[in-house]
This record gives structure tokens, sequence and C-alpha cells, in this order.
């Protein structure tokens, strides 16, 4: 079956993963400025979960990209990278609000974790529909990005009850990662399409 429906519905949810997230920050009671000091938390933790959905979106696109047809088990696959990224709103709102606290900061890591996750099992059962030498395989490759992301959600959840700021450190490390572009998909797709 073809995947446009999948690639607009994933986007219609995208789009509201980050409207649900801005509006959760609330303008002061006063106009004074001072009155902004205590959202800066919540800005923060806005600000990096922008930047995780929008490199999800970014890279959901270039897998989508190199993949010709989708089936069922692709859709639920989709769906539940969906139902981890849709939690997202609600972990950033609970870090923004207790930063330095243990749970909230774990909290996140924990959605991080299964996003990426889903993600990964996402790409695989892509992969396995179209074949181990299809051009979505050879993007994908090893996926180190996705490896290295998971390890260190694992090594900061736990860091998160020693010392939380030390968690969302690496958190942001990820982010940095991903952000440093990877065109693998990119390159790939217009090698092929030059050689035809």
């Amino acid at each position: 079956m073809g995947k446009g429906r999948l690639e607009a519905f994933s986007d219609g949810v995208f789009a509201i993963i980050i409207t649900i997230m801005v509006l959760e920050i609330r303008a002061p009671d006063t106009s004074d400025i001072a009155a902004l000091k205590p959202l800066i938390p919540v800005v923060l933790s806005y600000l990096l979960s922008f930047t995780f959905v929008g490199i999800y979106w970014n890279n959901h696109h270039h897998l989508l990209q190199a993949a010709r047809r989708v089936n069922g088990r692709i859709l639920w696959a989709n769906l539940h990278l969906l139902f981890w990224l849709s939690l997202i709103p609600f972990v950033t709102h609970w870090m923004g609000e207790y930063p330095g606290h243990a749970w909230p900061v774990a909290g996140y890591g924990i959605i991080l974790l299964l996003a990426g996750t889903a993600y990964f099992i996402l790409s695989q059962v892509l992969i396995a529909h179209h074949g181990a030498q299809s051009t979505l395989a050879l993007a994908i490759g090893r996926d180190v990005k996705g490896k290295l992301s998971i390890l260190l959600y694992l090594i900061a959840i736990p860091a998160a009850f020693l010392h939380p700021f030390l968690a969302a450190a690496l958190y942001v490390l990820v982010a940095v990662i991903w952000l440093i572009p990877d065109r693998r998909i990119e390159h790939i797709l217009t090698d092929l399409s030059r050689s035809e």
C-alpha cells in the first residue's frame, strides 16, 4: 500500500505535539520583566523538546522518503513511535515545572528512551519490508547515532537520581549529536536517481 496517508497522519501528530507543548507555557500574571525569571526552566524544557520533536520529524520524513511502500506492521510500528512522542508534552511540562528534581528528569529520559527505541523498531520493520539490500537499508546502515542515543538515555535515567542536571546535559548531548547533519538517506536517494 502507499505511504501518503501514513506521512500525512504523522505530520499532523508532530504538529499537534508542538502545539500542545507551547500551550503549556503560561504568561506571567504581571507585566514586570522579573516575572519571566521563573519561566526560564519551562522555556528551556520546551526548547529541548521542540528540538527533539524537530529531529524526529526530520528523520521520520527522510526515513519515509527512502521507503516505497508500507504494510500493516509498518503502520503499527509508526503508531508505536507516535504514542511515545505524544507523551513528550507531558514530561516537558513536568520537567520544566520541577527542574532539578529526579523523577521529572528521569521521566523525561524514559520517554526519550522509549521514543528512540520505537524509532529503531520502525526503521527495522521498514528494512524487513523492503529488504536488506534496499535503498533504505543502505541509507540506515549500522545506525550508530540511534544506538548511541539509546545508550546515553540508559546512562542519563539513573544519573537523574544522582544529579538531575547531569542527566539533562546528556539529553542535550543527544540533541546536539542529531543536529549534526546526517545526510545518508539524501545522498543515497540522490545517487540512485542519477543512476536511473
